[in-house]
């Protein structure tokens, strides 16, 4: 049985109706999404803003309620529990925000940001407790630290609280939704590092969220490409760089930078007219056809199923 196991989890959220348009509408965030993550393993959701990744992790953690489907965490259905269940398993259960300034409260201080899940949860702590967070984030001497504010931190430092924050109770998944995109790129390299780590260190299984192909290469085993609502292609990272067969899925890849500029594109460069579709009552067929160059009648009029189209890859697309 998968670590986590997220099965046909959908979420509609409600469109306020005006005197035009008093017909009820949901914008389709999340619509049908099924994958798997195993013990110590990385799973990346990757895909352009909007397609519903951030609602996905939220959804799994359930700081939001579906529409409908099921997470399994270690066999249990999280959507079955009551609510003091449900915060004793938020231990075990962690998340790392996009923007640390945003996640971190500016009018607490490092010790007191640090000192909440333990106190949440009823655990004991002291001084001692908070150094050696502080020290396990690389955050040295960490004396220095404890008694600053968010503002007095550089953006790689919030970030590393942030991190210190979400394994103070030694938890076994974490969800990491876009954990550098507002961090330079000497910075992101020691944060990956820094998550590397602590995965080898306690084996714990993470959801990355990213829009960033190369970040997923070098941390996740498995990736699975998200449109619109829809996974239209899952497989091991390997595969999915070498062997891609959405056409979604080949445009992020060509679009994928190269850090050396000696080296020449293995791939002709796709580029995508348009941008995607409102979410709100998205057409019928492929939700990719309006952008896709290689779309045709079937298309319009059947929506492609995620199908296997060998061990470990599977593919919508009526292409396959």
């Amino acid at each position: 049985m998968p670590f986590v196991e997220v099965k046909n989890l959908k979420k509609y959220f409600p469109v306020k109706a005006t005197f035009l348009a008093r017909k009820k509408r949901f914008v389709h965030a999340v619509d049908d999404v099924s994958f798997s993550i195993e013990k110590g393993e990385t799973l990346g959701l990757v895909g352009e803003s909007g397609c519903g990744k951030t609602t996905t992790g939220r959804i799994i953690l359930r700081l939001i309620e579906p529409s409908a489907g099921a997470v399994y965490f270690k066999g249990c259905n999280i959507f079955d529990l009551e609510k003091a269940e449900m915060h004793r398993l938020r231990q075990d259960m962690q998340i790392v925000f996009q923007d640390p300034f945003a996640s971190l409260n500016p009018r607490k201080t490092i010790m007191e940001t640090l000192e909440a899940p333990f106190r949440t949860h009823n655990i004991p702590r002291n001084k001692d407790t908070i150094v050696e967070l502080l020290e396990k984030v690389s955050l040295t001497p960490a004396l220095r630290f404890i008694n600053r504010y968010p503002h007095e931190l550089s953006g790689g430092q919030r970030q590393r609280i942030a991190i210190a924050r979400a394994i103070a109770l030694n938890p076994s998944f974490i969800v990491a939704d876009e954990p550098v995109s507002s961090l330079d790129m000497s910075v992101r390299a020691q944060i990956l590092n820094l998550l590397k780590d602590i995965q080898k260190e306690r084996g714990v299984s993470y959801l990355l969220i990213t829009h960033d192909l190369a970040v997923e290469r070098s941390m996740c085993k498995n990736i699975a490409v998200m449109y619109l609502g829809k996974i239209v292609e899952s497989a091991g990272s390997e595969q999915l760089f070498t062997r891609s067969v959405h056409p979604y899925t080949n445009a992020l890849l060509s679009s994928t930078s190269i850090p050396n500029p000696r080296r020449t594109r293995s791939r002709v460069r796709m580029r995508l007219v348009g941008g995607p579709p409102t979410a709100i009552d998205p057409p019928p067929g492929c939700r990719f056809r309006t952008r896709c160059p290689v779309a045709n009648d079937r298309c319009k009029e059947i929506e492609p199923q995620l199908i296997e189209v060998e061990k470990g890859h599977s593919v919508a697309c009526h292409r396959t």
